[in-house]
């Protein structure tokens, strides 16, 4: 979690204990029905396909948090590549704990590494230019925190967290707002009559709205927004390095190299998020 601002021992403490009552609600009774109260065990988390893995830290805090006489020993380290038959982490106790905490870590385990692994696959496509892979707000609801960490594991870079830490103009502002050179002045004013200290970046649609931003000013980043090809070159030679430029909209793995190669400093893609398939992991007694 260093380095990353959106996580805290509180915040992801605060996820767990929510997850913890959605899914164990006053009790697993399979378990408490089942198996002795003293009842010890040991359980492995065997990886089951190649990819990269994500959520071991998470793990962790979720077994220790549901019970915290659990015995965990992480044995890979988060952002790695597994292959099928690697084991993750072993963890030791109270049977019925390690089975009431067994889903939740398996959830959030395999959606994390899902999203690492694509994050990777993606980013390496791109790594011969200077474009850098984000990841867009287009996450679960509630799982948001585990979804971005998980893109900073597989090597990507995070977007804004949400809607306050950062401003994007985009093309609905803008229209709203009645154009390109109202929304940035509406808002540059807002900002510095709110003592609020933020990034504005502002979606341009076309090389005249590209023209407007330049001649109005006042933004830190420029969005081209599902340009082509010959129109995204045209805008990187327009902007010539005046302001970093983000490529978005109908970006997937196919035409994500002849994007980055058009010469945009970053690339965003909702898909990282929004459109994966999770990592096949499981927990295993032994």
């Amino acid at each position: 979690m260093k380095n990353i601002p959106y996580l805290s021992t509180k915040s992801v403490n605060d996820f767990i204990k929510l997850a913890i009552l959605e899914d164990v609600g006053p009790g697993d009774y399979s378990s408490l029905g089942s198996i002795p109260q003293d009842q010890v065990g040991q359980a492995k988390l065997l990886i089951k396909e190649s990819g990269v893995i994500a959520g071991l830290e998470l793990a962790k805090m979720i077994f220790e948090n549901y019970d915290p006489a659990l015995k965990v020993n992480i044995l890979l380290e988060d952002g790695v590549e597994v292959s099928e038959g690697d084991i993750g982490l072993t963890v030791e106790g109270s049977a019925i704990s390690i089975l009431s905490t067994e889903r939740l870590v398996l959830n959030c385990m395999q959606r994390m590494s899902g999203i690492a692994t694509k994050t990777r696959r993606l980013s390496q496509l791109i790594a011969h230019t200077k474009a850098k892979l984000m990841d867009t707000r287009k996450t679960t609801p509630n799982f948001r925190m585990m979804e971005k960490w998980a893109v900073v594991l597989g090597g990507g870079l995070n977007h804004r967290f949400a809607l306050y830490d950062m401003v994007m103009l985009k093309d609905n502002h803008v229209d709203f707002s009645g154009g390109i050179a109202n929304a940035i002045n509406n808002t540059r004013k807002f900002l510095k009559e709110n003592k609020l200290d933020l990034k504005i970046e502002i979606e341009t649609r076309n090389l005249d709205e590209v023209q407007q931003v330049l001649d109005n000013g006042g933004v830190d980043f420029i969005m081209l927004d599902n340009m082509d090809y010959d129109t995204m070159r045209k805008a990187v030679e327009m902007v010539n390095g005046l302001y970093p430029l983000e490529a978005s909209g109908g970006i997937t793995e196919y035409n994500l190299k002849e994007v980055a190669e058009c010469g945009v400093d970053y690339i965003s893609v909702g898909a990282l998020t929004h459109q994966v398939k999770s990592l096949d992991i499981s927990l295993k007694a032994f």
